[in-house]
């Protein structure tokens, strides 16, 4: 990630940004370059409230609270580019299905956040319900132990018919979508892993500087599963080496349509994708 200087925050505080109804912005920071900034720490600290700061004091490892304090003064930061509030000021709630909603934004802003190790993303949309999610893929579980128990059959059935050197990245190609629908819900494992499937061709990427997309996902449901698989739409993004030195992280994002009658269908919506990076309260460069 490009390193910020304190003189950056001036200028790049002001660049505010526009969000179409078709984009998907992604945000990314690293909280390990934060590590020793004890000024910008304390600003941080300033930012939360007291609800937010009890949680983040509540986690028992140094490591731990370094990580949450980032996430919310992240996220505070971030949504400030887009409306005139201050990172201080954002209030939010939980929604109808208990995912954070913003309370006192002019704009129809959803996002959601997701972390791992030394990466932490925040995507954000308007209107539509978006779930994203990041994995270290570096991680030694037991991954196909967890995909036999967890994924759908035919998930599992294309997983293991794949030569063994590639069922790994496809594990966490499918384990990130699954966490991603899930997540633009905002209903967590109350919904079964084994009752939706992602359908992943590897045909269609989209490379650029630093990052591959993949685009042409789709998703089909179990018989009592009550959903529409032409309201959704969702990516992969594998970082490359300017960004993930050593190919550490996978990343998926899905988005549901909540456009109402026939017009519920994104299938053929040209969804635009743009990345940042950002430091709070440094300032953002798209990538």
């Amino acid at each position: 990630m490009t390193s910020f200087s304190k003189t950056d925050h001036a200028t790049r505080s002001k660049q505010k940004l526009t969000l179409a109804n078709n984009e998907i912005h992604l945000w990314m920071t690293k909280p390990e370059e934060l590590l020793g900034n004890d000024e910008l720490l304390s600003t941080y600290v300033t930012l939360l409230t007291s609800k937010e700061t009890a949680k983040q004091q509540r986690y028992k490892f140094a490591e731990d609270r370094h990580d949450a304090l980032i996430t919310r003064a992240f996220i505070r930061d971030l949504l400030s580019y887009y409306a005139d509030i201050a990172p201080q000021d954002w209030q939010f709630e939980k929604g109808e299905k208990d995912k954070p909603e913003i309370v006192n934004c002019p704009l129809p802003l959803r996002f959601n956040i997701s972390h791992t190790k030394n990466l932490i993303i925040c995507a954000v949309t308007l209107e539509d319900d978006i779930g994203c999610d990041v994995e270290n893929i570096g991680r030694s579980n037991d991954v196909l132990a967890i995909a036999e128990r967890y994924f759908s059959p035919k998930e599992s059935d294309e997983l293991f018919a794949l030569p063994s050197d590639q069922q790994r990245n496809r594990f966490f190609d499918y384990w990130t979508l699954k966490e991603s629908y899930i997540k633009a819900w905002g209903l967590g494992l109350a919904i079964p892993l084994k009752d939706f499937s992602f359908n992943i061709s590897d045909t269609e990427c989209n490379h650029k500087e630093v990052f591959t997309i993949k685009q042409n996902i789709s998703l089909s449901f179990a018989k009592h599963r009550v959903d529409e698989p032409q309201i959704w739409r969702s990516w992969l993004v594998y970082p490359t080496t300017a960004i993930d030195e050593k190919q550490e992280h996978r990343i998926a994002i899905s988005l549901r349509s909540k456009k109402s009658g026939s017009k519920n269908d994104n299938q053929k919506t040209d969804y635009q994708l743009r990345f940042f990076n950002s430091l709070p309260l440094l300032g953002y460069q798209e990538m």
